[in-house]
């Protein structure tokens, strides 16, 4: 099969190359995918750079890619809950990076697979899972409802802008912190939009006086601004900074679950969450994709398409 792999920890593209890859075997309880699309996200990036080393093994030449989209060709054993010709996606995150979904076919856990919504493309599916499942943990673990000021820092990205649409369907006033070029985007996902930057904490209280009860960070760097405006008995999470925990708050790594997935996906067909695509690639534009996502300026998602 076609696929891009790296054969060795680099923090750059240079060991990225597009060809033959060995067809994945499928065991028990697996899936065989025909990928339509995989989502990008900065863990791939990081994770090539040796980022996760200290956590995950890694089995080299590695495919990259933790999201897909597709349709399911092969089953492994005892695997009823899919048929051949089902359209699906996944979050594929494995026990040791090794056979990814930036690719022609990945097996998958079924544990991990949810149906394809009506509501959403290939590439849109693609887009999803990780990043969307990372913004529903985040505000799971925050017990965000009605009554609730939530703030998302790095609202207008991929998981921020699922956080966005997330929080305002549990019913919570949405305050997202963005450039003032994503704002009118902020709003169409419900929010109220806060530039960062130089004066933020100021305008974030101009907003909510009172403080907010709950803050989200998919951005980093912005401990000193959650504490300054966080309301008494506030919560907070982090998916990009772990000295969140020394300060009562909670550092958040989102986990594989077909079953939630499908929730987001229920969401989808019901119109209460859409995906943003910014831009779509081939297998051998991925050292290109990452580029993007190094930026840390991307408007909603970046998408693989084999």
């Amino acid at each position: 099969m076609r696929a891009v792999t790296y054969d060795s920890y680099a923090k750059d593209n240079s060991r990225l190359t597009a060809g033959e890859a060995p067809d994945p075997k499928v065991g028990p309880g697996q899936v065989l995918i025909e990928v339509r699309a995989a989502g990008v996200n900065p863990v791939d990036w990081k994770v090539m750079a040796g980022g996760l080393d200290g956590m995950m093994d890694a089995v080299f030449p590695v495919i990259p890619g933790w999201d897909v989209a597709g349709v399911v060709r092969a089953l492994g054993p005892d695997t009823p809950e899919f048929a051949p010709g089902d359209e699906v996606m996944a979050y594929a995150r494995k026990d040791v990076v090794h056979g990814g979904t930036f690719a022609q076919y990945v097996a998958v856990a079924a544990t991990s697979v949810a149906h394809r919504p009506a509501a959403l493309g290939w590439e849109q599916a693609a887009a999803l899972p990780l990043a969307g499942m990372t913004a529903q943990r985040s505000l799971d673990r925050l017990d965000v409802g009605a009554g609730d000021v939530l703030l998302v820092h790095g609202a207008s990205g991929g998981v921020g802008g699922f956080a966005v649409q997330i929080g305002r369907e549990r019913g919570a006033r949405v305050i997202g912190t963005a450039s003032e070029r994503n704002h009118d985007y902020l709003r169409r996902l419900g929010a109220e939009p806060v530039a960062y930057g130089d004066g933020e904490i100021d305008r974030i209280r101009d907003a909510a006086p009172d403080g907010v009860t709950a803050v989200a960070d998919f951005a980093g760097g912005a401990l000193d601004t959650t504490l300054a405006v966080l309301a008494e008995g506030g919560r907070h999470v982090s998916v990009a900074d772990d000295t969140v925990e020394r300060h009562g708050g909670h550092w958040i790594w989102v986990r594989p679950d077909g079953a939630r997935l499908a929730e987001l996906g229920a969401l989808a067909d019901r119109g209460a969450l859409t995906v943003e695509v910014a831009e779509t690639y081939p297998l051998e534009r991925v050292g290109e994709a990452f580029d993007a996502s190094r930026t840390g300026h991307t408007r909603g998602k970046l998408v693989i398409v084999p």
